[in-house]
């Protein structure tokens, strides 16, 4: 009975040995395999890091506004007894808009006419009978009264009804009306608003840590986001005064409008164009991979083989940003291949290829 049990525990042990064994050399294969195989090269695209000129800019958001733009309003009121305009009409300087009932103004400057040419006419009968020495002085002096008030009250009612014909103050494009023929007007009411489109205001703002880099005249570039149109125009203002709230200062800009492409009130894109600088080291902003450690970007290096290439990665010290790009300041030399697309992909250490087919676009302007 012990016999047989030793032998079984022989066994056992034989088979549980074997099978560990095998485990380990199993382990220890796979181990070895792995670790002699190489990962596939990466395909990047790079960039040649180059001093170049660069074109900085203090970019902003604006609002659209016309160099001229009012709305008009009724001086006197009335009833409305035509309008001489349509929605959208150019109008020029002096053009009649709106004509209000003057019915009752006309008769009554009839009336004073009519006076006042009676008026005359004994003004100047007192001044014959005075040369003949037949008529007082303080007959020719009431005369004149008379006269001068008669005048007097020709020119009020004739300014009253050029009030109620309503005259463009400036040519530009005209609003739709707000008033109906027939309709009673009380002063102040707004009928229509006119802007001169041909040359646009921009209002914005920009931080009070950037107001030493603007200055009057510098140009303007604006962008809108309907459709992507560009229009440029230069500074025209500066608030000498720092909002205390915002610490935000507002800038004015005038921007020509050719064909009206830009309208009041419309949001906008702005960058203030700055005097460019050489020998600036600059990247596209892709290249840039951000971490809790800081930014840094890879950069090709030549591998111990013959054709082979692997990346380090590098850290940087960035600079200033312009449309897509990002100043480097320290950390890349003139010269060096800085990795631009599939850095996703990459540690430090790893084999690539290059293919600059799929190199990103780089706006600059």
């Amino acid at each position: 009975m012990i016999k047989r049990l030793l032998i079984a525990v022989v066994l056992l042990t034989v088979v549980v040995g074997g099978i560990v064994g095998f485990n380990m050399f199993r382990a220890q294969a796979i181990q070895g395999f792995f670790a002699g195989m190489q990962p596939p090269p990466v395909t990047v695209s790079v960039i040649e890091a180059e001093p170049m000129t660069w074109r900085p800019g203090v970019e902003a958001i604006g609002t659209a506004s016309a160099a001229r733009g009012v709305d008009l309003a009724v001086e006197t009121g009335g009833i409305v007894q035509s309008i001489l305009f349509s929605a959208n009409d150019r109008v020029v300087a002096d053009q009649n808009l709106m004509q209000i009932r003057d019915d009752v103004e006309r008769a009554d400057l009839a009336a004073a006419n009519a006076t006042l040419e009676l008026s005359r006419s004994e003004l100047e009968r007192a001044r014959a009978l005075q040369e003949r020495g037949v008529s007082a002085a303080n007959t020719v002096e009431t005369a004149e009264a008379s006269s001068t008030e008669a005048r007097s009250q020709v020119v009020r009612l004739t300014a009253i009804m050029d009030q109620k014909a309503l005259d463009a103050p400036f040519h530009g494009v005209i609003g739709i009306p707000s008033v109906e023929v027939g309709q009673y007007v009380e002063p102040g009411t707004v009928f229509a608003s006119l802007q001169d489109l041909d040359t646009m205001r921009v209002d914005f703002s920009i931080p009070e840590q950037q107001v030493r880099l603007v200055r009057i005249g510098m140009p303007v570039t604006v962008t809108s986001e309907a459709g992507g149109a560009s229009f440029t125009g230069n500074i025209t203002g500066i608030e000498p005064k720092i909002d205390p709230n915002s610490r935000l200062v507002t800038i004015r800009a005038d921007v020509d409008n050719p064909g009206g492409g830009l309208n009041p009130g419309q949001f906008l894109r702005v960058r203030v164009e700055l005097p460019e600088e050489t020998g600036v080291m600059a990247l596209p902003q892709t290249v840039l991979s951000s971490n809790l450690y800081g930014d840094s970007v890879y950069v090709v290096r030549d591998g111990e083989a013959e054709g082979a290439m692997t990346v380090e990665q590098v850290f940087v010290k960035v600079g200033r940003r312009s449309l897509d790009l990002v100043e480097i300041a320290e950390g890349v030399a003139p010269g060096d291949r800085v990795v631009s697309a599939g850095q996703n992909r990459l540690s430090g250490g790893s084999p690539v290829v290059i293919d600059n087919t799929v190199t990103p676009t780089i706006t600059q302007q």
